[in-house]
């Protein structure tokens, strides 16, 4: 049974292109700039490496075609919560947003300040613990921002997903127009046979689609998207054709600029492609780049995020507080500030850390695809009982795409187990811890 404790109800404020800016500004983030050289380290050669790529699109416009049915057919601003609750009651759904308050959310917003922390230390250096300051700081204006109105926070994130874009399109372009450097170019056309032999697709993909991660939150702004039926599926689709073909380009430079030997040897890219088309001294420019993406990523997280806090508290009488949306903001304001103080909890705890980054990541990974996995699968339940309404989006070559997908999400949980460290146990402990947390709240309810 829902009840409704909030003094107002999110009112349509996103289009289509609003909310591709907050996709692109999820996905397109620091990764381009830190993982291409791990997968071409595992790369046959240039032509295995770019498809890739291409296969890591591929496999996120299945999820994407799976979400777009999900969310055409149920919109609201829980998202995933409320997909989960609805095909398999009350607790999946609570402990998904408790993954995603605890966890999930929380822990992204956590290491994409600390990304942005340590390249602003790059152009400022605040001291010893410079990167956790610029970290708490990022954390604390976002959030402030997310507080005033979903219009600011929606129209910051147009400007910055934005930027990014033409950033990338331009860096790319002008690449293109400069000779390569000694062993780089375009020589694919030449090792066609190491696409299916040769190097480590599996390990290559792990990275690949952790690049591409993200996307799926655009579920999380249903409640509030116009004409949502049609937008939902245009900025699912749309969104994952613009981040392919960046991931494609810009990785095509890299090749092009540097050389498939030295992009697997080199720990900063973005410095080395930036430095080679531009110029020394085009380090400071690299560290703005990467730090518009961070803050784009972090503004989007922090919007997406709020809005399953807030259907938490909508449903759950003890957690109420979270379930008010003010009118005025059209924002779910104390769902954004809770959210903010558990990420700053967060920062607080990676300070202390000699490798906060990684830990961040460990942290998140598990937990994130075991409700990826849930949610795809949640698509199967609602075909069974035949519940989408005449006139949504349904899934084309269906069973096709979800099948495709829960085998990558099933891969991707593997391995995300398989190569975590302490920290997945803590994230996997967090979420036990709220079991009890549950039934206290079921207890309430009643």
């Amino acid at each position: 049974m829902r009840n409704s404790f909030g003094s107002g109800r999110p009112l349509p404020s996103f289009s289509t292109f609003s909310s591709m800016a907050v996709i692109i500004g999820i996905v397109v983030g620091i990764g381009i700039f830190r993982l291409p050289p791990i997968v071409a380290a595992n790369s046959a050669g240039e032509l295995q490496f770019i498809l890739f790529w291409v296969a890591g699109g591929f496999i996120s416009l299945m999820g994407a075609l799976c979400y777009a049915e999900l969310s055409s057919a149920m919109p609201d601003a829980g998202g995933e919560y409320h997909f989960l609750r609805r095909a398999f009651g009350p607790a999946t759904g609570f402990f998904l947003s408790w993954g995603r308050m605890t966890v999930i959310q929380t822990g992204s917003i956590a290491l994409v300040a600390f990304i942005m922390g340590d390249y602003a230390s790059v152009i400022l250096d605040l001291g010893t613990y410079s990167s956790s300051i610029y970290a708490a700081a990022t954390v604390i204006v976002l959030t402030g921002l997310n507080v005033l109105g979903t219009i600011h926070s929606r129209r910051t994130q147009n400007i910055l997903a934005s930027i990014i874009v033409l950033t990338l399109v331009t860096i790319s372009v002008a690449g293109f127009m400069i000779s390569p450097g000694e062993g780089a170019g375009l020589a694919a056309a030449g090792n066609g046979g190491e696409v299916f032999s040769g190097g480590a697709p599996g390990l290559a993909m792990i990275f690949v689609l952790l690049t591409y991660g993200g996307w799926s939150e655009a579920a999380y702004l249903t409640g509030e998207l116009h004409n949502v039926r049609r937008s939902i599926v245009r900025s699912l689709v749309f969104g994952i054709v613009i981040i392919t073909s960046l991931y494609v380009l810009v990785n095509l430079i890299y090749l092009y600029v540097l050389g498939l030997e030295t992009l697997r040897e080199s720990d900063t890219v973005g410095y080395l492609l930036t430095e080679r088309i531009f110029g020394p001294g085009a380090s400071v420019f690299v560290a703005i780049l990467v730090i518009i993406a961070a803050l784009s990523t972090a503004n989007a997280t922090i919007i997406t995020g709020a809005r399953t806090n807030y259907a938490l508290g909508r449903d759950f009488r003890l957690l109420r507080f979270m379930g008010k949306w003010d009118q005025g903001s059209n924002a779910p304001v104390n769902a954004l500030v809770f959210q903010g103080v558990i990420a700053l909890m967060l920062v607080g705890t990676g300070a202390w850390s000699q490798q906060a980054i990684s830990t961040m990541v460990d942290y998140t990974a598990p937990v994130f695809w075991v409700f990826i996995l849930l949610t795809t699968f949640s698509l199967f339940v609602f075909r069974y009982r035949n519940f989408n309404e005449a006139g949504t989006y349904r899934v084309p070559l269906y069973p096709l795409p979800p099948v495709l997908f829960l085998i990558a999400c099933i891969y991707m949980l593997y391995s995300s187990l398989a190569y975590t460290g302490t920290g997945a146990m803590v994230g996997a402990g967090i979420l036990l811890a709220g079991v009890p947390v549950y039934f206290f709240a079921r207890k309430y309810q009643r």
